[in-house]
Parts: structure tokens; C-alpha cells; sequence
């Protein structure tokens, strides 16, 4: 006696409701694998991006936007700060390394950051096809910048004015790719990286006759003023194009310069004591831990995620409710059907295994439906984010969690099945006939 196609039987008998309870259960599971796919690989990414910097500087502002802007590259940045200030900082005894960011424009959404080569090492990034920048303008594309705009070694391309889509272009002088980065998994792979001196002369190129513009999303918060700008020959304009950049510290300028924010690591222990303090209180900048205020975000995500959970699991536990309804009502029109079996031959933990299998079926089905919707939606959802950090989630790599997903909705058709398989283990053959 084959009891799985017995059992497969009875619930195809009954499509519609079998339906409706895979899906119901599908839905709440979908949501469990949707928050442990984007809490595993959300907090993995987040703490590999932060890797190696201890303190971010900028302009005052929120800290939390501070970190998001330099680090991440998902939020606008609070402003400028002057080189000459971020020089005298990473003369503290304090400070081992600083590597100085400039902010302000974008390819296609794609931001473009002005730094030194000590980004480079920072990430432990290597090329994949040519060399980093060496003269103003050339810019060096992340694996992913390179494979969704289809740049290649020595083309050509106009920055577009802030941070965001759809800005105004800078078609004074165009970039030219120098290199393209291997895929290394981090932020550093949805970068356009140049130096600091291409983002400056981008912006020196800017035409006075421009309207200023005030909106935040118009105006980065790396763009650097008018007023700073030295009238200089044709020659001397034509010669800075082919000078060597600056490959480590800070570029050398005869004007007074800006940069958007800095990357420090610490000397000794101490400094993540007394620098925080010191730049907070002793200088017009601000200072934040990359460390501290990934803790607090993620303490706040943390109580969306709970809210999450709870409703898959009342979803979950409304689906075993219905499964338990089913095989309940459903065993009530097979009683004879049972006898049947019975007469025939079946034991009665047969009929004990027949129920709990149906329960069985129905939840594993459910939960490969479920996991396969949830790694759907989240496909969708970084299909649609082709820029942020969501864009960097995988949605098709599969978790071990996910195998306790699979136990869970098992367990809870056990549970749902317990008393409708108790009463058919109990089926009376004599009484059941007679009654027919």
C-alpha cells in the first residue's frame, strides 16, 4: 500500500484549499528568508565596507549621514571641510594613515570619488584590465560600473552635477578610463575613484554665469565655490591636465581648497579615546565611529525586523491553524474511506502515518514555495536598486538557516496534524460500515 500517493491523492482531491494553506504558509516563510537573507549579507557588507577605518572627519552634521556618505556612499554628504585643517589633523601624533575623500558628482547614478592610492590599499583592490590614475581626469571603474554603463580601457565620459540621476552634465573636460577594478564584493565596486585634483578642476571649470542653485539634491555637498577660483594663463590651465596627481597625503594648491571628508586609522589604542574628543570640541569639524554608529542603525533595523518576524510567525501559525481545519474536516468526509482501508488490510498506524504525511506534504510544500518567493522578491527588489548598497545583495545564494525553515514548517504541520491523526488512528471499521 503506497500511502504517499494515497495522501497525494487526497490533496489534490481538494485543490483549491490545499492552495490556499501552501500559500498562506509560503508568505510567511517568504518574509523569515527575505530578513535572514538581507541581515546576513546586509551586516556581512557593512562591516567589510568599514573595514580598516576607525574615524570618519567631516563638517558638522549628523554623524550617522557623515558615515553613510563617506563610507557607503548611499547618503549626501554634510558639507566641506578646508585642506588646510585636514592637514593639520593628519599631523597628530595620533593618526596613522588619513585618506581624504572629495565628493560631488556622478556617471549614470554612479558616484565619483576624488581620493589618492590609499584607497586602493585600504580595499586591497586590483585591476582587472589597466592602472590607476596618475594624471587629472583619469578615473579608475568599479567591476560594477564597468559591466552595467559599458566603459572600457580609454573611452571617454561627461560627470553629471551632485549625486543623484538626471543632474546637469560637466562637459568642460571629460573623464577617460585608465583602469577597471576586479570584483571584490564591497563598495568600492560601485565607485568611479579619480584623484582629488579632477574633482577640483571639474568644478574650477564651472562657467561664472551660472545660476546658483540651492537644492541639496542639485548641489552636492562636495562642491567646491566660486570664489576660490585664480585666473590663470591658457598654458598654465593646459599644463595642470598632464601633472602628475597626487598619489598619497594631500594634493599640493596654491588656492584655498576643500575636500569632503576623511578616512582615518588610528596610531594606538588611545586615539579612539582622546581624537574623537579632540576633533568634536577643539575643531569646526565633526568625528564618528564607523563602528558606533553601524551599532546604533543596526539597533534601530532591529526593531523593524522583530516587527517583521512577528507577522511572518502569526502568518505561519494562522497556516497551521488552517491545515489543522483541513485535515480535520477532511478526515470527517473520509471516515468510511478509512474503514475502507481498514478492512482491507491497513493498521492502524498506517492510517496514523497517511494523516501525518498529508500534514507533511502541505508544509514542505509550502516552505520550497516559500523560499522561493522570498529569494524572488528579493531579486526583484535589487533589480529595481541598481546604485545602493541593496544592489549589492545576492538573492540567489542559499543559507544554511534556510534548512531551519524547512524544520520549522514541518514541525508545525506535525503539530497540525496530531489530532486529526490521532482520530483516524481510532477509526471503528464495524461502527464506520454500518453507518453505510
Amino acid at each position: 500500500m503506497n500511502l504517499f500517493k494515497i495522501s497525494w491523492k487526497y490533496l489534490t482531491f481538494r485543490p483549491l484549499s490545499t492552495a490556499l494553506n501552501i500559500v498562506l504558509l509560503a508568505l510567511g516563510l517568504a518574509i523569515i528568508t527575505v530578513l535572514l537573507l538581507i541581515q546576513d549579507q546586509f551586516e556581512k557588507k557593512m562591516n567589510q565596507d568599514a573595514e580598516g577605518i576607525d574615524l570618519v572627519v567631516g563638517a558638522k552634521g549628523s554623524p550617522l549621514q557623515l558615515i553613510l556618505s563617506s563610507v557607503y556612499h548611499i547618503d549626501f554628504p554634510t558639507g566641506n571641510i578646508k585642506v588646510e585643517e585636514a592637514k593639520r589633523l593628519s599631523r597628530n601624533r595620533l593618526v596613522k594613515k588619513i585618506i581624504p575623500l572629495a565628493l560631488g558628482d556622478n556617471f549614470q547614478g554612479f558616484r565619483i570619488v576624488g581620493t589618492n592610492h590609499d584607497y586602493l590599499e585600504l580595499y586591497d583592490l586590483t585591476f582587472s584590465e589597466g592602472k590607476a590614475w596618475e594624471v587629472p581626469f583619469e578615473v579608475v571603474l568599479g567591476s560594477e560600473v564597468a559591466a552595467k554603463s559599458g566603459l572600457k580601457l580609454g573611452d571617454e565620459f561627461a560627470s553629471s552635477h551632485g549625486i543623484s540621476v538626471g543632474s546637469h552634465d560637466h562637459d568642460q573636460h571629460n573623464f577617460v578610463v585608465s583602469g577597471i577594478l576586479a570584483p571584490r564584493g564591497n563598495v568600492a565596486d560601485r565607485l568611479i575613484l579619480t584623484s582629488i585634483e579632477s574633482v577640483w578642476y571639474t568644478h574650477d571649470e564651472e562657467p561664472e554665469s551660472e545660476d546658483p542653485i540651492t537644492s541639496q539634491d542639485s548641489v552636492p555637498a562636495g562642491e567646491f565655490p566660486q570664489d576660490t577660483l585664480a585666473t590663470e594663463s591658457e598654458a598654465d590651465h593646459d599644463a595642470k591636465f598632464h601633472q602628475e596627481v597626487s598619489k598619497s597625503g594631500f594634493p599640493a594648491s596654491d588656492q584655498d581648497r576643500e575636500v569632503t571628508t576623511l578616512l582615518i586609522q588610528y596610531r594606538n589604542p588611545m586615539a579612539a579615546i582622546q581624537l574623537p574628543r579632540m576633533i568634536n570640541s577643539g575643531t569646526g569639524m565633526q568625528a564618528a565611529s564607523p563602528s558606533f554608529e553601524m551599532s546604533r542603525l543596526f539597533e534601530i533595523l532591529g526593531v523593524g525586523i522583530s516587527l517583521l518576524q512577528g507577522l511572518a510567525f502569526v502568518l505561519i501559525g494562522i497556516s497551521g491553524l488552517g491545515i489543522f481545519i483541513a485535515l480535520y474536516n477532511s478526515l470527517k468526509e473520509r471516515k468510511y474511506d478509512l474503514a475502507i482501508l481498514r478492512a482491507i488490510g491497513a493498521s492502524r498506524g498506517q492510517l496514523l502515518v497517511l494523516i501525518f504525511l498529508e500534514g507533511l506534504m502541505l508544509t514542505f510544500l509550502g516552505a520550497v514555495f516559500g523560499i522561493t518567493l522570498g529569494h524572488t522578491f528579493l531579486w526583484l527588489a535589487v533589480s529595481q536598486s541598481e546604485q545602493n548598497v541593496v544592489a549589492a545583495i545576492q538573492p540567489w545564494i542559499f543559507l544554511k538557516q534556510e534548512l531551519w525553515i524547512i524544520a520549522y514548517a514541518l514541525g508545525v504541520g506535525v503539530l497540525a496534524s496530531i489530532i486529526p491523526a490521532w482520530s483516524a488512528y481510532q477509526t471503528s471499521i464495524a461502527k464506520q460500515l454500518t453507518k453505510a
